[in-house]
């Protein structure tokens, strides 16, 4: 059962793109057994292959009460499957000589593991049992609990990463997607076995989970182990109802005392379904996503204003953001916002050079080429094109959309989504004054 990704508030003239199982790419493979989803690509020049198992389920889906069980959970995966304490698991995966691991987002959680082609059998065995049947044992809860809350506490520490959180907020206020997928300490210490168990029961089920596995693999020997292995319970999709997200930008400061203001400006984007996704990634690459970016290039290289500083985009099933970010000492705050603001107006007024576009769209490229030569990212893209229902295209299929991209498309994107009357800001700093006086060069009416 494909994740339903049809939503009411569409931007206007966008092109709803939807994985399509008839039209896949050489190589690639797709089942749908009793509503699970299983995709594979066959890359037969390499030894090695990494199976990811992925439900469709992360810290959107969680109500106030649950925030941070997706992630908890994930970490929970890897405390013991029946016959199998936590321990032992390492120990069979070191034994295969496996890389494992598993990550949550704001719209999934998957384990993955990528090991010698000759230990597929085992290594699924495991992740299967880990995935469908952790055991979820008591004596390995609570310190577990104390590892999170320990994350937690050290990204509260870690305002460069932190103000990143705080800027979805100030974006997306009280909508799901504003909330981190870290969770709030009280939930982890709070919530109990029954309770966390409630959740894994609840989530993971047949129409939220997507198999994927790729390399030196063949699509008939994976089905078959699903369908020996991978035996998850039915039921529907548990969905938290989502607000409509707030329009009116906001700004947001936490004051901490520390040696560098950490700042972001951002605002709604684009979805995992626009057809405008490469015109934008070759914007955002422009403007502050490469070393040869507008901003590297007049903060960082220029002035030597900050270390770090760029920016990224973000796309979700029916949301999407644009943002940026810079970390510099107290003395540069109002020199670098001014920068950001006139490099805001410029791209937008001016739009980009031939020069620029050409060399983000050979950058673009090349970055997609290049992951393709690993099967974790393979089973990574494919997964997710079935987990979200996108469309899975080939490389020549790619390299020409992003080629057809033209001047006008990113300038018009550039006109809409980098308008500083759109932007929130969110920064984390000694001094709230500073940033309030600072962010006037991006946005007064922010300020106003």
């Amino acid at each position: 059962m494909a994740v339903n990704a049809v939503h009411a508030a569409r931007r206007k003239g966008t092109v709803l793109n939807t994985f399509d199982p008839d039209n896949l790419p050489e190589g690639v493979e797709f089942s749908e057994l009793g509503g699970l989803r299983v995709v594979t690509e066959s890359m037969p020049s390499v030894r090695s292959v990494t199976a990811g198992l992925w439900v469709r389920t992360g810290s959107r889906d969680e109500g106030p009460g649950e925030a941070g069980l997706s992630h908890f959970l994930e970490h929970l995966l890897f405390k013991g499957v029946e016959g199998h304490t936590a321990s032992e698991i390492s120990e069979i995966f070191d034994g295969m000589g496996a890389l494992t691991n598993a990550a949550t987002s704001k719209e999934s959680t998957h384990l993955h593991a990528r090991f010698v082609d000759r230990h597929l059998d085992e290594a699924f065995a495991l992740l299967s049992e880990m995935m469908l049947r952790p055991t979820l044992p008591a004596d390995e809860i609570d310190p577990e609990r104390e590892v999170v809350l320990e994350e937690i506490a050290m990204y509260e520490d870690e305002p460069s990463d932190r103000v990143h959180d705080l800027l979805a907020e100030a974006i997306y206020g009280d909508h799901p997607l504003g909330r981190r997928v870290l969770g709030e300490a009280e939930v982890i210490a709070g919530t109990p076995r029954d309770e966390i168990a409630a959740y894994h029961r609840a989530h993971y089920t047949v129409p939220n989970l997507v198999v994927g596995v790729a390399g030196n693999v063949e699509h008939a020997r994976v089905v078959e182990l699903v369908n020996k292995h991978f035996q998850a319970p039915d039921g529907d999709p548990v969905k938290v109802e989502d607000p409509a997200p707030p329009v009116a930008p906001r700004m947001l400061f936490r004051q901490k005392q520390t040696e560098q203001f950490h700042i972001c400006f951002g605002g709604h984007g684009i979805s995992r379904h626009d057809d405008r996704r490469y015109a934008l990634a070759l914007l955002d690459s422009i403007f502050g996503g490469a070393t040869s970016s507008r901003l590297f290039r007049e903060v960082r290289e220029k002035r030597g204003l900050a270390y770090s500083v760029g920016s990224y985009t973000q796309q979700n099933i029916d949301h999407g953001s644009i943002a940026m970010y810079v970390g510099t000492r107290p003395e540069n705050v109002d020199e670098v916002c001014r920068i950001i603001g006139s490099e805001l107006e410029s791209i937008r007024t001016d739009g980009v050079t031939g020069e620029e576009l050409e060399r983000a769209k050979e950058n673009l490229k090349g970055r997609i080429v290049l992951s393709l030569e690993s099967s974790a990212s393979r089973m990574s893209r494919i997964s997710r094109a079935a987990l979200f229902d996108v469309p899975l295209e080939d490389l020549d299929e790619t390299i020409a959309r992003i080629d057809a991209v033209s001047h006008d498309e990113v300038r018009e994107l550039a006109s809409d989504f980098y308008d500083p009357a759109k932007l929130s800001a969110a920064a984390i700093g000694a001094d709230a004054d500073v940033f309030a006086r600072a962010v006037e060069a991006v946005s007064p009416t922010l300020c106003a």
